[in-house]
């Protein structure tokens, strides 16, 4: 009985995380035309949906397409980098996801989803950490500029379009919780 709760736990929080980063995806598509970025965004988040989904056995398809996606959203990343420093982030979660495919690759059953017996192949624990204590920190800043953004009056150059880049922030802060969750979960 156990294990049903269990299985039953993991499947409802896998179907909720590919829920949270599809919304954000899809958000950040209907952004497209007023941000470069957004397209990356768009990309990672459903990315970030497709490697959560608790398909199980019989999906050995997965982690060759997620590989080829995230290399090249990881390239897209490097090249606007070019624009300045503030991109950054976008290469590091890309990396990332090329890591956890990677390790989803190498772990038990090599196309097992996120959460469902990752422990044998869960990569180097430096690394992993690193980057645990990374989206910790993002997450954590994130919230805290999304509060601050809605405690006070607004900026004058936000004035007119506080409502967006409010949504904007907190679907950051959502594929930043989801990235979060899917490195504990490995």
């Amino acid at each position: 009985m156990h294990g049903s709760t269990s299985s039953l736990a993991t499947s409802v929080s896998s179907w909720l995380l590919v829920l949270l980063c599809a919304v954000s995806g899809a958000y950040c598509l209907r952004q497209v035309r007023g941000s470069g970025g957004a397209a990356g965004e768009a990309v990672m988040g459903f990315g970030m949906a497709l490697m959560a989904l608790p398909l199980g056995d019989g999906d050995g398809w997965r982690i060759p397409v997620l590989a080829v996606v995230f290399c090249g959203a990881s390239l897209h990343a490097l090249w606007l980098l070019r624009g300045g420093a503030h991109h950054a982030h976008h290469l590091v979660g890309s990396l990332t996801m090329v890591y956890m495919t990677l390790t989803a690759a190498t772990g038990a059953g090599g196309g097992q989803g996120h959460g469902q017996g990752h422990a044998a192949g869960a990569g180097p624990p430096l690394l992993t950490g690193a980057l645990l204590l990374y989206f910790a920190g993002y997450v954590v800043l994130g919230g805290t500029r999304l509060i601050t953004a809605g405690g006070g009056a607004a900026a004058p150059s936000d004035a007119g379009r506080g409502g967006p880049t409010e949504l904007i922030r907190a679907c950051r802060l959502a594929m930043g919780m989801g990235m979060l969750a899917m490195l504990l979960a490995m």
